[in-house]
């Protein structure tokens, strides 16, 4: 689909990458992975033509159609969102809207003979299905797009990609501001696409439900290695500690040979000897390793004293925002130690339960009772929020809170921190978002709380950064409460899961892993989610409902055996067809396998397709089924 070839880029004296030659495949989806700055962006820009290379070249398949996610634009902001999405589809959306102004008998024909052969009349349906699972509640779609947040923004601009159906797609962050469920349909969108994809992404579970193989910006240039992140990950380091182990026997054999002629050089006895071994050591040639660009922060949270046992108590706390009730008399307790995530759909209230327990939202009712020396540190999902002054320097910031230290002292912080020579004297609104988390993170660093309360932490940062946060945040012996749509990150910290549901919390003592085995709701689609939002009422409870029938009960029992069984049907059939698209994407596969065999393949592979497409509506009637039922 794609070939590059002997690709190039540099801006002045610093080269990005050099001399990069790959075939990018149908049926393949690539991660594309590096350290923040490494050129991530700027490859898929030169592959989106909206950037071009300082040599090479990059050439589509014949008549390929490209989508690429834009995070920039909206120049659409008062159309309704279901015509944004729907105009992913250019050629038939046009089609639509001529149909519609009542053309002449003639044309009417020709554009139904158009809209027929571009399956025209499905792309309503198709564009809401899309922006449904993508968290866009179905009684929002026919609004215009400007009714909506900065995120959700971006979610319709993602929908608008994936509905135009396009032979190639490139997605820079396409999870960000997804929630987990919506990053979940997603994944399954991803995994039935049978175009090429391009992706950037921070979410290493994301990277690795997803990636057949992983593009890797590293050392000047470009590598492919088959497989997910972790595979790569692995693969990688493993190449790397062959190659240090190589060098270090190379140069322990130099170092005796050195060592025998100086010892041995004046000796006559020993001349010939000592001369053949100097001729042997300057034929060994000892390789170097170049440098990598990724970077690990070095970050360390302590505690400057520890908290009471009870850190915090909520005792029926409500907020609205006009008519809209968010939270409705949350009471929890939480106690010292706890790893706290908060995890649900977007616009439930997980920011808002944050800001309200930080003290920076106001609450409508109920009490926020912080325990005995509690001390909090308080990460804000917005950094403006945060950092207030756009001229101040990264340097005063973070000496703002500690004056009697010294410039060694606030430098050193910001050094471990990747903050080197001039970036300690760049305005804080000339940062980009990871160096902005990062000098929110010094802060934390050098004010010690026993609490931390951190919304979304990981955003904007880049793998390497990601890994390190949670290797210091697993460290700490103070109280963490957070907010994350990372799942491996959740995964790797969570002591206790509090799921904020449109009915309400949903607490649950243990990991994320143990809350997923136990709910299940990980399987849940993001419109079910958004459909129990949207029909949550603030009114009185109705009378009490007369018993249920046995039918209804007997019903009750089965349908979740049913949905269990059609899940895991579901997931043979994934991995199957993930298995035939990994082949199809092995070098060289249609050169070396028979054509019988393909033929076979791309038969089972169409059969496998049409019978995941019928467990997918039957999973989808089952919990709308079981929604109706409660």
């Amino acid at each position: 689909m794609i070939a590059i070839s002997n690709l190039s880029k540099s801006f002045g004296p610093q080269a990005l990458f050099d001399d990069v030659t790959l075939q990018l495949n149908a049926g393949c989806r690539y991660g594309l992975v590096g350290a923040n700055g490494s050129g991530k962006t700027t490859f898929l820009k030169i592959l989106s033509g909206s950037e071009p290379a300082s040599g090479g070249e990059v050439t589509f398949a014949k008549n390929a159609r490209l989508g690429v996610l834009r995070q920039d634009r909206f120049e659409s902001d008062e159309q309704l969102i279901l015509d944004v999405a729907m105009m992913g589809d250019e050629l038939v959306h046009r089609a639509l809207k001529e149909q519609d102004a009542e053309p002449s008998p003639e044309r009417i024909a020709e554009i139904d003979e158009l809209l027929r052969a571009h399956d025209g009349y499905t792309l309503e349906a198709r564009a809401a299905q899309v922006l449904m699972g993508l968290g866009i509640p179905e009684a929002s779609i026919r609004l215009p797009l400007r009714t909506l947040s900065g995120g959700y923004k971006l979610r319709v601009l993602l929908a608008q990609v994936l509905v135009s159906r396009p032979d190639i797609v490139l997605l820079d962050e396409p999870t960000n501001h997804l929630d987990i469920l919506s990053i979940r349909w997603l994944e399954r969108f991803l995994n039935g696409y049978r175009g090429c994809a391009v992706v950037i992404s921070h979410d290493q579970r994301f990277m690795d439900n997803i990636a057949t193989h992983i593009l890797d910006v590293d050392y000047g240039t470009i590598i492919e290695y088959p497989g997910n992140y972790s595979a790569f990950h692995q693969m990688k380091v493993e190449t790397r500690e062959r190659k240090e182990n190589e060098i270090a026997r190379v140069e322990k054999i130099l170092a005796h040979k050195k060592a025998f002629v100086e010892r041995f050089r004046a000796k006559a006895s020993k001349a010939r000897q000592a001369q053949s071994r100097l001729k042997q050591i300057e034929k060994i040639e000892v390789e170097t390793l170049p440098t990598s660009s990724r970077r690990y922060p070095k970050l360390r949270f302590e505690i400057a004293r520890p908290s009471g046992r009870d850190v915090l108590v909520l005792d029926g706390v409500s907020k609205s925002y006009g008519e809209k009730s968010v939270l409705s008399g949350v009471s929890l307790t939480i106690r010292r130690g706890e790893r706290v995530a908060v995890i649900g759909a977007n616009g439930l209230g997980k920011s808002t339960l944050l800001k309200i327990i930080t003290g920076n939202l106001e609450r409508d009712a109920g009490r926020v009772d912080w325990g005995h020396e509690a001390q909090v540190g308080y990460f804000a999902q917005d950094h403006k929020e945060q950092l207030t002054n756009p001229t101040q320097t990264a340097l005063d910031y973070l000496w703002d809170i500690c004056p009697e230290e010294g410039t060694s002292f606030v430098r050193g912080i910001l050094g471990r921190l990747l903050f080197s020579g001039p970036d300690v004297e760049k305005p804080v609104s000339a940062l980009s978002g990871g160096e902005a988390t990062r000098l929110i993170f010094s802060r934390l660093m050098v004010q010690k709380p026993n609490v931390l309360v951190l919304d979304e932490p990981s955003n904007h940062l880049d793998l390497e950064s990601i890994e390190a946060l949670v290797e210091a945040l697993e460290s700490y012996q103070g109280t963490l409460i957070f907010v994350s749509h990372d799942r491996w990150f959740v995964d790797r910290l969570a002591t206790r899961v509090i799921e904020i549901r449109a009915e309400g919390l949903n607490d649950f003592a243990g990991t994320y892993q143990e809350y997923l085995e136990r709910q299940g709701d990980d399987h849940l689609d993001a419109e079910q989610v958004a459909l129990a939002a949207k029909t949550k009422k603030n009114k009185e409870p109705p009378a009490p409902a007369a018993a249920p029938s046995n039918a209804r009960t007997n019903r009750q029992r089965s349908l979740p055996k049913r949905r269990d069984e059609v899940l895991d049907k579901i997931g043979v059939v994934e991995a199957r067809l993930s298995e035939i698209n990994e082949a199809y994407c092995a070098p060289g596969f249609f050169e070396r396998t028979p054509r019988e065999q393909i033929e076979r393949h791309q038969a089972e592979r169409t059969r496998l397709e049409a019978e995941l497409a019928a467990l997918t509506a039957e999973w989808e009637t089952l919990e709308t089924e079981l929604a109706a039922l409660g």
